[in-house]
């Protein structure tokens, strides 16, 4: 879920091979079975992913050179869905940054979830004229910050009413179960709701994630080895639970995480698949 800006040295299963070791980043195909998720956002894989097109109807997926834009059905679809609301609401063409590697699993860099094919992260980024000179790989496509450079707080001059809302159709999206910004993003958001609160249970305020938001699924029906998340609080998130965040020294910091968790057995299978 870390920031591409910062970003942590993952491990990567490997399997004995005469050949050559196969490795979760190295395997450019899904396998051919039933889309089934196995394990948790930062240990598990997923087989029969699907890969979100690289362009379509409100969006584009930027990176292209991570090879990152698979995920289960639902995902890629939730994605189509949030785009083309997006673009009824006038919104510019969504950029879409990270889901996951073609059979899920570590990456070697970037993040330590987007394992199983229902993380997808989505740049704040709005403005239709960043990609207009874009390369082939969409890899230098300026993201910027929502927060202020010189003191700790959002830049309101980047951000912006169409910000809130694209947040608001991902929380409504019935297959999400939580979304991850920054913190300070968390706090405007429970300013400026209103009256319309209940979406904001689904906000979750996370470290980095200030030029990006990170959705997740909740786990599919189809597949019995997700392992599901503990539930989210009750209410809106707005209270004590969000204060906290900030009597945190800084909270845009975040320690390193403890290695990896033992991949499930399953996942094995998974990545030898032809």
């Amino acid at each position: 879920m870390m920031s591409h800006k910062k970003f942590l040295i993952g491990t990567c299963l490997l399997l004995s091979s005469p050949v050559m070791a196969k490795t979760w980043a190295t395997v450019s195909n899904p396998t051919q079975a039933q889309p089934r998720v196995i394990g948790k956002p930062n240990s598990g894989c997923i087989a029969g992913a699907q890969a979100l097109p690289l362009q379509g109807e409100g969006y584009l997926v930027v990176h292209l050179e991570r090879h990152r834009h698979y995920g289960h059905p639902s995902l890629i679809q939730a994605l189509q869905t949030l785009a083309k609301q997006a673009q009824q609401q006038a919104i510019n063409p969504l950029q879409i940054g990270d889901l996951g590697q073609a059979r899920g699993g570590p990456l070697p860099f970037g993040h330590r979830s987007h394992q199983t094919g229902l993380d997808a992260d989505v740049w704040f980024n709005l403005d239709p004229n960043s990609y207009a000179n874009a390369n082939a790989q969409r890899s230098n496509i300026h993201q910027p910050t929502m927060l202020t450079i010189d003191k700790p707080g959002l830049d309101k001059n980047r951000w912006t009413q169409q910000h809130t809302l694209v947040l608001k159709l991902t929380a409504q999206l019935p297959e999400v179960d939580r979304v991850f910004v920054n913190p300070y993003i968390k706090k405007e958001l429970c300013d400026s709701a209103g009256e319309e609160r209940d979406w904001l249970r689904k906000i979750r305020p996370w470290f980095y994630h200030d030029d990006h938001f990170h959705l997740r699924l909740h786990c599919p029906p189809d597949s019995p080895d997700c392992e599901k998340q503990a539930a989210i609080p009750a209410g809106d998130g707005c209270g004590a639970e969000l204060i906290s965040w900030f009597e945190k020294a800084p909270i845009v910091k975040h320690t390193p995480s403890p290695p990896h968790p033992v991949m499930p057995k399953a996942c094995a299978d998974v990545l030898s698949a032809p």
